[in-house]
């Protein structure tokens, strides 16, 4: 069984965990009535005049937080190996800074539970590779061994194997300065850039965020660099004398067993690697980074490849004065929130990606629903803002699309090498909620992305999120991708988006959306939802598909629909609304059970509305909780997380769900019946 955060076992009995009301105070399991007693019922017509005035309070909100170029940007919080890499880079280019270090070690000393860990998810479990990269940087910072949270941390990590247990990437860090032993790592040559595309396990078999990872990495596997510190971390293991404690063997029949066994291959072949040729490789993996290098400086607009990237370049002369490496550095100082929290000393926390593009199109869609007037200034230099985004030349995904003309939209500020399907299919959702001026601009850039979208298809019918067709089983075996997905399958909650868009397009009836609408309800979970990849988890997938059914022309009460209603009503929390907890990636007994959020809440809704059910008591109940534990000043709290960038590995607490999601339902609530809404 798993632990919950109050120490029990199991999941969390749904409703227990609350937030909090609009006056800051706790909202009491069962919801809040009429008279204010909890359990209390709501008539749909006080539910309507709640979610009126809890509406306009959260687009006004909403509206304050609209740059003035036209874009919204929440903080996107993960955890505090953003934090404690950002550090370890800055050390080992020997950049690190005073303010920036104590700043840093501010917001990871916060971070840290009770019991002396680092989680990757608001109230989830201590993970081992997060606590020691988080104990290594509070070392740079100065704390001591003998500080009592960091011998809670020290002994924690030596109760769970010490760091011979840590996973690869953190034992690289630990290997860049000495703490840990190269020999010991899996091998990555940097002669896998010359494999070409059919070959198995060839760059391109990676998916964008890995191979933007892989490939700096494969320079600095081949370069071996110790930048060696003044002092050990013996009392991070669990015996220091021999702190390597080898792993036993997998079978020889597995596909463990096999890939084991290449890596002894690939750490014989670095022995006797022909000079000129690795050099040469080395050198063609700089140009293939350098020439993915973002007009803002980073590298896909993520964090990890960018540290990387900087690490390897580095490795091969390029100084800290170089162009490439100057505006990476800088790029990086883009990613850091500085704050103060009430306190007069600052903390930072680095940001692993910016979601400008994701978090505007959102905010356009859910304002447009909410009843703001399609021409409302707010919403036209929104439009304006996502015109100058789209991306008009060719990125990697046209290695398997060769012949396929560019059009889309990114998920950040500057990344032109990797546009998304996600981000595509929601940014041609809310320009259609504008009545911008410029029709013709907006009609062409859709034309541009619905062709695109659809030439990113993959073979079994669905859509992934950055790739096509990237399915291949291998790269998630080898020994060195120990954390996270590294291909990109074609998913539930994207191919659902593209759904919804094709049809607003007037493409319904096109065989490829029904052969999608197909591929959805195969994909549909027995009891009723659908699995959400991207955010957390079964309420997200159920969330984007059903709205995206019933857009396509699937009738409300076709079985999976109905299947899906069912599911949503049973799994709602006493409270009225609905959570679910990231640990319901790796643990059944989790599906659809945690603490109410805002962003949840509103999604289990947006497909309750969209299956005719605005009358139901579910949905007058999801109502009255939105209402009832919103803030003062229109927004929720919601310190869990409730996206992913990897299920369980990597998650994600986007700070503007909390407000676009809810304004969304709330308005599909009130306006229309429960499916988007074109501008006239």
């Amino acid at each position: 069984m798993t632990a919950t955060t109050d120490g029990s076992t199991g999941a969390p009995r749904p409703g227990t965990l609350s937030p909090t009301k609009r006056d800051g105070s706790p909202v009491r399991a069962g919801g809040h009535g009429p008279d204010g007693e909890p359990g209390a019922a709501r008539s749909a017509a006080q539910a309507a005049l709640l979610a009126q005035r809890t509406a306009d309070l959260a687009v006004t909100n909403l509206l304050s937080r609209q740059d003035e170029e036209g874009w919204w940007k929440g903080d996107l919080q993960t955890n505090v190996t953003m934090d404690a890499e950002d550090l370890l880079l800055r050390e080992f280019l020997g950049i690190r800074d005073e303010r920036t270090t104590q700043a840093a070690a501010r917001w990871i000393r916060s971070q840290q539970t009770a019991e002396g860990t680092w989680n990757t998810f608001h109230g989830g479990p201590g993970d081992l590779s997060a606590t020691v990269e988080a104990y290594v940087a509070l070392r740079l910072a100065g704390d001591e061994p003998e500080a009592p949270h960091m011998a809670r941390a020290a002994a924690w990590v030596r109760e769970r194997g010490g760091i011979a247990s840590a996973r690869v990437f953190t034992r690289i860090w630990l290997a860049l300065f000495g703490w840990w032993r190269w020999e010991t790592l899996p091998e990555l040559p940097p002669e896998i850039i010359y494999l070409p595309k059919w070959f198995p396990l060839n760059i391109y078999d990676f998916g964008s965020w890995a191979r933007g990872t892989i490939v700096p990495l494969t320079i600095v596997s081949a370069k071996r660099p110790v930048r060696e510190q003044p002092f050990a971390l013996d009392e991070l293991h669990t015996d220091p004398e021999h702190p390597e404690t080898p792993k036993e063997a997998a079978p020889v029949a597995s596909w463990d067993g096999v890939f084991e066994r290449i890596d002894r291959v690939l750490h014989a072949y670095r022995r006797t690697a022909v000079g000129p040729l690795r050099r040469a490789a080395m050198n063609s993996a700089a140009r293939w980074i350098v020439e993915r290098q973002e007009n803002d400086g980073c590298w896909g607009g993520i964090q990890p490849p960018a540290v990387y990237s900087l690490i390897a370049l580095n490795l091969l002369g390029y100084d800290l004065e170089h162009p490439v490496m100057r505006a990476g550095l800088e790029s990086l100082d883009r990613f850091a929130v500085w704050h103060r929290d009430g306190t007069p000393e600052e903390a930072r926390m680095v940001e692993a990606c910016q979601s400008p593009v994701w978090d505007t199109c959102l905010a356009t869609v859910a304002l447009a629903d909410a009843g703001l007037s399609p021409d409302h200034p707010a919403l036209v230099r929104a439009a304006d803002w996502m015109l100058g985004e789209e991306i008009v030349r060719p990125g990697d995904w046209s290695v398997r699309r060769p012949r396929l003309r560019p059009g889309g939209w990114a998920f950040e500020f500057h990344n032109d090498t990797y546009p998304d399907i996600d981000d595509t299919a929601e940014v041609v959702l809310a320009l259609r909620r504008v009545r911008h001026p410029d029709r013709a601009r907006v009609d062409d850039a859709v034309r541009r992305a619905v062709r695109w979208t659809l030439g990113m298809r993959s073979k079994n019918g669905a859509w992934a999120a950055f790739d096509a067709d990237n399915t291949s089983p291998f790269p998630n075996r080898l020994p060195f991708c120990d954390f996270g997905e590294v291909i990109d399958p074609p998913s539930a909650d994207v191919t659902a988006h593209v759904v919804e868009m094709l049809a607003g397009e007037g493409g319904s009836r096109d065989p490829r959306v029904r052969e999608a609408v197909s591929w959805l309800l195969a994909e549909q979970e027995p009891d009723g939802g659908w699995f959400g990849r991207w955010g957390v988890n079964y309420l997200y997938g159920t969330g984007a598909v059903v709205p995206a059914l019933v857009s396509a022309g699937v009738p409300v009460s076709h079985p999976a629909v109905r299947r899906a209603v069912g599911w949503l009503n049973g799994v709602q929390n006493e409270d009225g609304g609905w959570g679910e907890d990231l640990r319901s990636y790796v643990d059944g007994e989790w599906t659809a059970r945690g603490a109410s959020t805002a962003s949840q809440t509103a999604w289990a809704l947006l497909a309750l509305l969209a299956a005719g059910e605005r009358e139901s008591e579910s949905v007058v109940r999801g109502i009255t909780w939105l209402a009832e534990t919103q803030r003062e000043d229109g927004s929720w709290d919601e310190p869990y997380f409730t996206g992913t960038g990897f299920p369980w590995d990597f998650s994600i607490n986007y700070h503007l769900y909390r407000m676009v999601f809810p304004v969304t339902a709330l308005g599909r609530y009130l306006h229309g019946d429960g499916l988007p809404q074109r501008a006239g």
